[in-house]
């Protein structure tokens, strides 16, 4: 036994303890760390000196052991007891573990060797109990902490569903406003265009010259205005979801010519060149055709609009037999690194200085984000300031049910056949502008 186990004998029969004691010193516990005391001295003792053991008698005057067991535990002492016994009786064994004994010894077998097992065995347990107590109190602790975090959350979540809700009903008034101020604007800007162009008329001679280059900066103003509304009223559409994609069989290298030669004129009064690569194996395309052309244009547009001397390169490319790439690239101001996150963003130009400098509302590019998403592809942007953009934007070939074997055999199928005679005759463009104005 641990000469430094501090032990504690509760006895108050004189001859009892003696062989207690004897017992103890027998199996190696010093007699400086024993000490025997009468059960009506013992709670006096406990609350003034540390044990790591109490031995207590089941046969106590005067006291009632189960009264003292109870008494030392619910005082709180930290200290295992073995309860020494006369006979292995079941029932006073239980009543003794019930009232709060670590373990128990029959007096008739003590030995130097059953004590010092008694000993280390009580004290191990009553640790490894202790033990489990606190890690129950922690787990009650740390469940009533995941009850207070998860009630936290949920009502971070109400909230935050609740603010949502308000997110969208505002995007949503936003939008309908957006929308009805724009309706209302076409209706006057088309008046003003429509007028113009009729006091425009080339047999016209009631008007002086200058009468006439006011008369074109109001229709020129007036086009760009209505421009400007157009892209409001569209994306007010691609906010709410009222934009559908009505996918065609086109050839995009028909396109691409069509678009570039539309925007040269534009670009050769910056005296800037634009050039096309295209590397296709196929070059048509089940999707839409309009949307397609349209962001082509915004981004030759915008190259066009900030670039001020070099080129600009359309390339098309094919990545996969299910996806083209179509890449715009120009020797203009270029994007700062800190700020291409923003580049997406609605009714935002990165610069207030190039915002006055260029014009626009800064919506040229989120409608192309927004129309690429909803056609399942995706855009990025590569960028450096001070030397140039490129915007590549993949495409799906294919949008609707029509099957990639269709996709893929379709140069012999006669619809194709037919639409390149289209553009053969230059039917291509017409058909593209009567959709436009329909749409």
């Amino acid at each position: 036994m641990d000469e430094k186990l501090k032990i504690l004998i509760i006895e108050d029969n004189q001859i009892d303890k003696t062989s207690i004691c004897r017992a103890f010193t027998n199996a190696g516990a010093s007699r400086e760390m024993l000490k025997v005391v009468k059960s009506k001295d013992a709670i006096d003792v406990l609350q003034h000196t540390y044990y790591d053991c109490i031995f207590l008698d089941n046969y106590l005057s005067g006291t009632q052991t189960l009264t003292l067991l109870r008494k030392v535990r619910s005082l709180g002492i930290p200290v295992p007891v073995v309860v020494l016994i006369e006979n292995s009786d079941r029932a006073i064994i239980e009543k003794v573990i019930a009232a709060g004994a670590t373990d128990y010894v029959n007096k008739s077998t003590l030995s130097a060797e059953i004590l010092d097992l008694v000993t280390r065995n009580a004290i191990t347990i009553y640790q490894t109990k202790a033990q489990l107590v606190l890690a129950n109190q922690q787990i009650q602790q740390n469940e009533q902490l995941i009850i207070s975090k998860t009630q936290k959350i949920e009502q971070q979540k109400q909230q935050i569903n609740l603010q949502n809700l308000k997110l969208i009903a505002a995007l949503e008034l936003k939008s309908q406003f957006l929308a009805t101020i724009s309706h209302e604007l076409r209706t006057p800007m088309n008046a003003i265009i429509g007028f113009s162009q009729l006091l425009l008329r080339p047999k016209s001679d009631i008007l002086s010259h200058q009468q006439k280059q006011m008369i074109e900066r109001i229709l020129n103003n007036g086009k760009n205005l209505l421009l400007l509304v157009n892209e409001i009223l569209e994306f007010s559409k691609l906010q709410a979801g009222n934009l559908d994609l009505k996918p065609e069989i086109f050839d995009i290298t028909k396109l691409v010519k069509v678009t570039v030669e539309e925007m040269r004129s534009l670009a050769e009064a910056k005296k800037l060149s634009i050039n096309i690569d295209i590397n296709l194996e196929n070059s048509i395309l089940y999707n839409d055709s309009l949307r397609v052309q349209q962001i082509l244009d915004k981004l030759l547009s915008n190259a066009i609009k900030f670039t001020e001397t070099g080129s600009i390169q359309v390339k098309i490319t094919e990545l996969a037999h299910n996806r083209v790439e179509l890449a715009v690239e120009d020797t203009g101001i270029g994007i700062a690194l800190d700020n291409i996150q923003h580049i997406f963003e609605p009714f935002r130009q990165l610069d207030q200085g190039t915002n006055r400098k260029f014009g626009g509302t800064g919506l040229g590019l989120p409608i192309v984000s927004a129309l690429v998403n909803m056609m399942g592809g995706k855009i990025t942007i590569e960028s450096e300031l001070g030397k140039g953009s490129i915007f590549r934007v993949e495409l799906l070939r294919q949008v609707s049910s029509i099957s990639e074997r269709e996709i893929t055999e379709i140069n012999y199928d006669s619809s194709l056949k037919q639409l390149v005679n289209n553009h053969q005759k230059g039917d291509y463009k017409q058909k593209r502008d009567s959709k436009h104005q329909q749409r």
